[in-house]
């Protein structure tokens, strides 16, 4: 079947959000978490990034194909499987979850722009909640991610360890093929860190959503039920395009730990506790400019992730409240679901104000993404299942597989990490 002009289009400009998203996924939290992995272990959890892309591949696509299938969002789909009052729990977790994640990340991103002026950081935190609160509420994402998305090539900055520090090759590749950790309760508690910031229950919303806003501004597109001629091009685009989206993440996460390993670790450093000294393990590369490059790190990523988190937990709230939802609606037109975007950045800014270590913040906003993402994931790939709600296009088998592998690794990883604290 041959594509059509508007279909080809569409297809090309996607390119763009995918690797957006990936870049979003590795917001600070993920940076922090990254930083202290490295540290910690050394190489030593190197195989988790390699682990979860395929498993980041296979969740995301799920919950893009769910948005693309049915023209519905994930919570609007979750509601007509599961009681109303089962998705009202998982939707409250999503949104807890977020405005935490929010306040670590406007700490953080206050505390990296202190770095480079010295003091202020309060003063700079408010300013990026409120930045970023009139950015998503007066521009169109579209074009506020277009702007802010170079930012976030500081981060390959990580990747230039490799022609600038001495690397145990032997270490490096013995750590990302083979598990080993420590059994103890910090190391769980850290790698249910990475998995839940790497494998974060808020872009599944976010696609989801951001599948049927494509759709729907596509006017000769449709739903793929009621339009299953387009099915063979959208499910490749959204299959491929994952994969690249999620590699790029997983790619800046893997050199992140690489980095500290070969820095922070190799030098004794084993307990990342400010954002001046995570920024240390860019001075082999960068020198002076360590400080700099860590900063636009943190901003771009932040900046990016932001509006993602509070726009998601918007989507999923206003999806099981059958609100008007569209971040290209005016706020006029859908004043509650832009609501819900300014509750999760203000209480966010509380959460940044609190006297909390920035770093510290990160890790354990990434330690309970981890734990609430089970059960979102479990009732996701129930959906994804259902042929009443999916039709003939229900998940594909390898999406089964490794979707419910990444509920049960993440539930091991999560209970274990429990008991023995």
């Amino acid at each position: 079947m041959t594509a059509s002009p508007a279909s080809s289009s569409n297809l090309t400009r996607r390119v763009g959000p995918g690797v957006i998203t990936g870049a979003a996924d590795d917001d600070p939290s993920g940076i922090a978490t990254y930083s202290q992995a490295g540290a910690q272990a050394g190489f030593g959890l190197l195989w988790t990034v390699v682990l979860t892309w395929p498993l980041m591949v296979a969740v995301q696509s799920v919950s893009a194909r769910i948005g693309r299938v049915t023209g519905r969002g994930l919570a609007a789909n979750m509601c007509r499987v599961f009681p109303r009052p089962v998705v009202l729990a998982l939707v409250s977790s999503l949104f807890v979850a977020n405005t935490i994640n929010i306040g670590a990340d406007l700490a953080a991103m206050g505390a990296s722009v202190s770095l480079l002026f010295g003091g202020g950081q309060t003063l700079f935190t408010v300013m990026f909640a409120v930045a970023s609160l009139l950015a998503i509420v007066f521009i169109p994402y579209s074009r506020y991610v277009g702007i802010l998305k170079w930012l976030t090539f500081s981060l390959f900055a990580y990747v230039g360890v490799v022609f600038s520090a001495q690397i145990d090759w032997q270490a490096v590749g013995l750590g990302a093929i083979f598990p080993r950790f420590d059994l103890d309760a910090k190391t769980l508690m850290l790698v249910v860190a990475i998995l839940g910031t790497t494998i974060s229950p808020y872009l599944f919303f976010w696609q989801s959503s951001q599948e049927v806003e494509d759709e729907e501004g596509d006017p000769s597109a449709g739903p793929l039920k009621t339009h299953p001629d387009e099915a063979p091009l959208q499910l490749a685009r959204i299959n491929w395009e994952t994969g690249i989206g999620m590699a790029v993440s997983n790619l800046v996460a893997f050199f992140i730990i690489l980095t500290t390993a070969a820095t922070l670790n190799a030098n004794g450093l084993t307990d990342i506790a400010s954002t001046q000294q995570a920024a240390e393990a860019l001075k082999p590369i960068a020198g002076e400019a360590a400080f700099l490059l860590f900063s636009l790190g943190i901003v771009g990523t932040g900046l990016l992730a932001v509006p993602v988190l509070a726009a998601s937990a918007a989507y999923a709230v206003g999806e099981t409240r059958d609100w008007t939802i569209g971040l290209e609606c005016k706020p006029r037109d859908a004043r509650p679901f832009y609501g819900v975007i300014v509750a999760a950045i203000l209480i966010g800014l509380g959460v940044a104000l609190l006297p909390i270590d920035p770093i510290k913040a990160l890790i354990w906003s990434a330690v309970l993404n981890g734990v609430i993402v089970v059960p979102i994931i479990a009732a996701m790939m129930v959906v994804a299942a259902r042929r009443e709600v999916m039709g003939t296009f229900v998940a594909a088998p390898w999406q089964h597989v490794l979707g419910w592998l990444t509920a049960v690794l993440m539930a091991a990883a999560a209970v274990a990490m429990f008991v023995l604290m």
